[in-house]
């Protein structure tokens, strides 16, 4: 069964070790995403953090748009443009904070915006570690 999509649905990239680790029960939704079942944000902070682990939210927001009315077909369409964006930003983590309806010229769609999270087992976010000590552009040869 199709989970429904709502603002406040978590989504994560289906990694076992994060799942098993922090007993996060989730249900298939779009290829390697799932959906959280039953666990709204504060929960999942609680849980993240009584692990050990942290979760980060991102303040940027993603936005991406289907034509449509707001139905489960128009919103799934616009969710998968949104899992590229924040798949190819490394994020392993989503929480929907927005579903709204318009029209253009008559034709309806439904605008998706959604929040990156992303939870790991260090105080430092994988992004900035990879920046915090970048290698010199050009080394000094005299």
């Amino acid at each position: 069964m199709a989970a429904s999509v709502q603002v406040g649905t978590i989504f994560i990239q289906n990694h076992p070790l994060i799942l098993r680790t922090l007993s996060l029960e989730s249900e298939p939704y779009e290829g390697t995403w799932d959906v959280l079942q039953s666990l709204p944000s504060a929960s999942l902070d609680q849980r993240v953090r009584g692990n050990g682990w942290n979760c980060f939210f991102m303040a940027g927001e993603v936005k991406a748009s289907a034509f449509g009315r707001l139905m489960a077909k128009s919103v799934r369409r616009a969710l998968k443009q949104i899992f590229v964006k924040v798949r190819n930003a490394d994020f392993n983590c989503l929480e929907v904070t927005g579903i709204i309806e318009n029209r253009f010229l008559g034709v309806p769609y439904i605008t998706v915006c959604a929040h990156s999270r992303h939870i790991q087992q260090g105080s430092m976010t994988d992004f900035a570690q990879k920046y915090a000590n970048p290698k010199p552009l050009f080394v000094n040869s005299n």
